[in-house]
């Protein structure tokens, strides 16, 4: 039986867009609480997109370098079901807020090109041996700023054992996803202006078509 790569939407800030995300089969859906992003949502409305979201579907709230305490307020108003942590913190800093917020983790990891597969390694052991709440890494191109930059990262840097337990992101689209879970194999995949109009508003059609390249993939 074939693996269904798993898929998370990111980025989103209109209640048309969830719904599109939903209806095209995504798995997770995240919201950016960075407030220099085009994508940035208030806790508000984060609170009232995820209250429209069905059962089963994952809520991921992005943080960069945030403290403990702003993590905390964000979850008092948006109902948040996985962190993930995409600025310069450390596995201390990252395992200290999910202790305090009882919230499992993912880590972006931006891709150097002199990083080598070793190095990718030993930092989700790190990860790992820092906290239970550690749920994964997410592999994300190198750019300036903090992600959803559209730039794709070199695929033959992730290592064959590590590919089945992390997500994979960086400039994904419809037309590079199919080859793109071919050559890595990875549990999961992550898109946000891949699918998008403009920065934070998302084209139905394109979320269509990049879980239908995704599926493609999945069937061979």
């Amino acid at each position: 039986m074939s693996h269904r790569t798993r898929i998370k939407i990111c980025g989103l800030t209109r209640p048309q867009d969830v719904e599109a995300a939903v209806t095209a089969g995504a798995d997770a859906l995240g919201f950016v609480f960075y407030d220099k992003s085009q994508r940035y949502v208030t806790p508000q409305q984060a609170r009232s997109l995820i209250l429209a979201m069905p059962p089963f579907i994952s809520s991921v709230g992005l943080f960069v370098n945030a403290t403990a305490d702003e993590v905390t307020s964000v979850l008092e108003q948006a109902p948040l079901s996985l962190l993930q942590f995409h600025g310069d913190e450390t596995a201390e800093q990252c395992a200290a807020i999910a202790t305090q917020v009882c919230r499992p983790f993912m880590r972006a990891v931006r891709v150097k090109p002199d990083m080598t597969p070793t190095d990718l390694i030993k930092c989700e052991q790190d990860y790992r041996a820092a906290s239970t709440w550690f749920s994964g890494l997410l592999l994300d191109a190198f750019v300036d700023g903090y992600g959803g930059g559209g730039k794709v990262f070199d695929w033959s840097l992730i290592p064959k054992e590590l590919a089945p337990r992390l997500v994979l992101s960086g400039g994904l689209n419809a037309q590079n996803a199919t080859e793109a879970v071919r050559a890595v194999r990875p549990w999961a995949v992550d898109v946000s202006s891949g699918v998008e109009a403009d920065k934070g508003i998302k084209d139905a059609a394109k979320i269509r078509a990049f879980i239908e390249a995704v599926r493609q993939a999945d069937a061979v």
